[in-house]
């Protein structure tokens, strides 16, 4: 049957369909073959997941030689759900990047584009799925190459100084990554996840693995972002191509969490991790800052790309919060909020895509009055941003309430109280577009302005509808994202 080979499917379709755009040289056509691919690969994970929800998780040895010999594809509810999100977000928002690239990339270069973003899919998908370490390095590139490529395509110069930059920390970052594996490999004799995770038990605190477990841990901190190596983040996000952008931030970051919590919890196990070592305070002491700090330059921005680049640095320190809370409610809100983060910073970059589609910028002057010209729009942005403030109602709220509780657990009501506070920096940089897209008059870059196309303006509203709809009903995003934090607590060594 070929549901038994979904894991290899998974990875191989977008593969070829990235070789099939490349070949035919021509942006429609390989729009359709992008949005063809995009659409099968949520379609895949979604019945993966079924079935791990249903009958546990899935081992896959491809060429039929088994782990830990062979590769091993391997899915959970953990890697289940992180594949439904990045194959689920590709989906949504490839209707809309035909309009926006067609817009933003010369026409000889459109090509280009979608072989890029199907060989990035196929990356972070790839990431997700092995079960190898190593077998992760080489997928990792090939998002980074891809990714790299993704924001040159950008219409500012800047986007190559901005390429360029990620390109020189990507590799840092995947160096660092390989001379773990390298270490661990030295150690164990193995490659594969569960079977080094098994080896490790009988394994003192040696400074091989003290010292894989830091290079891993660095490595895996630049590809996330995690403050203060996010340098990179800003400038990529600001100046690649809107699709890319939207598709970059819900998704790239967030496999690299995954990674985190991979060797963290099931390789290393996070009793060694969590209670041996003092990386818990350290993550704590990070996120803070990120929340504080991110959310401090992204009030000063005047680019609205940059402010939720900067935004989405704040985010990714909620996400490490709950990691390193380490208990179900805390981890279960870090999780669940890979997903949340996921849903509403795609509508905002969304809608920034959409603004610069009709008035060519968005700096935060030209968008004076803009909410009375592209309501429909703006109001997508409106909902978006209550859900990065957290309000109730949205998904950011669900996120925010889980971290909450998991910081009371351990009694650490200051922790509360930070959490609160940093939202309402949140409220100040979000506030100040929403002012004055909707309260001041219009400028003139905004004469005459109309709504996007309907292929633009649906996606956008999936994302906002998805904010809306899993800050009510949670069973797909908080329920899974609990159940994976059990399984994650329970390899506790």
């Amino acid at each position: 049957m070929i549901s038994a080979h979904y894991p290899a499917l998974q990875v191989v379709i977008p593969l070829l369909g990235a070789v099939l755009c490349a070949l035919v040289r021509r942006g429609s056509i390989a729009w359709l073959v992008a949005l063809t691919v995009s659409w099968i690969m949520p379609v895949i994970a979604a019945a993966m997941l079924w079935q791990v929800l249903a009958d546990g998780p899935i081992s896959y040895a491809l060429g039929g030689w088994e782990p830990p010999w062979g590769i091993e594809y391997r899915v959970d509810a953990l890697s289940g759900f992180l594949l439904l999100l990045v194959s689920g977000v590709g989906a949504v928002i490839m209707p809309y990047a035909r309009t926006s690239v067609a817009s933003e990339i010369h026409a000889s270069r459109q090509a280009w584009f979608y072989t890029m973003y199907l060989l990035c899919l196929a990356g972070l998908l790839g990431m997700a799925i092995t079960g190898d370490a190593f077998n992760v390095f080489v997928f990792m590139e090939i998002s980074s190459l891809a990714t790299y490529t993704l924001i040159a395509l950008g219409k500012d110069r800047r986007a190559l100084l901005a390429a360029y930059q990620y390109l020189i920390v990507g590799t840092i970052g995947a160096t660092f990554y390989v001379i773990g594996v390298g270490l661990l490999y030295s150690v164990t004799g193995s490659l594969n996840f569960v079977d080094i995770a098994g080896k490790l038990d009988a394994i003192e605190n040696t400074r091989p693995l003290l010292s894989a477990l830091a290079f891993l841990t660095v490595g895996i901190s630049l590809k996330l972002a995690l403050f203060p190596l996010h340098v990179w983040l800003p400038n990529a996000y600001a100046y690649a191509p809107s699709a890319a952008t939207s598709f970059l931030a819900a998704t790239a970051t967030k496999v690299a969490v995954y990674l985190l919590l991979r060797f963290f919890f099931t390789v290393f196990g996070a009793g060694f991790v969590f209670e041996t070592l003092p990386v818990s305070n350290i993550l704590l002491v990070l996120s803070i800052a990120a929340m504080f700090g991110a959310s401090i330059v992204a009030i000063f921005q005047d680019d609205i790309k940059r402010m939720l680049a900067y935004s989405s640095v704040a985010q990714i320190g909620y996400i490490t919060l709950g990691i390193a809370l380490a208990n179900q409610s805390g981890l279960t809100g870090g999780i669940v909020h890979i997903f949340n983060h996921a849903m509403m910073k795609a509508a905002l970059f969304l809608v920034l895509g959409a603004v610069f589609y009709r008035i060519g910028s968005v700096h935060i002057d030209s968008l004076a009055g803009i909410g009375r010209r592209m309501p429909v729009t703006m109001a997508s942005f409106v909902i978006a941003g209550l859900s990065i403030i957290g309000a109730p109602g949205t998904a950011g709220f669900i996120s925010k309430w889980y971290l909450a509780v998991g910081a009371l657990e351990k009694g650490w009501w200051w922790l509360v109280f930070l959490i609160v506070l940093s939202s309402l920096l949140a409220v100040v940089y979000i506030g100040r577009v929403i002012e004055i897209a909707w309260f001041r008059t219009p400028s003139e870059a905004c004469e005459g302005v109309q709504e996007p196309p309907p292929m633009m303006l649906v996606p956008i509203w999936i994302f906002t509808a998805a904010t809306i709809y899993f800050g009510f009903f949670t069973d797909l995003s908080a329920g899974i994202a609990g159940k994976a934090a059990e399984t994650l607590l329970g390899g506790l060594k």
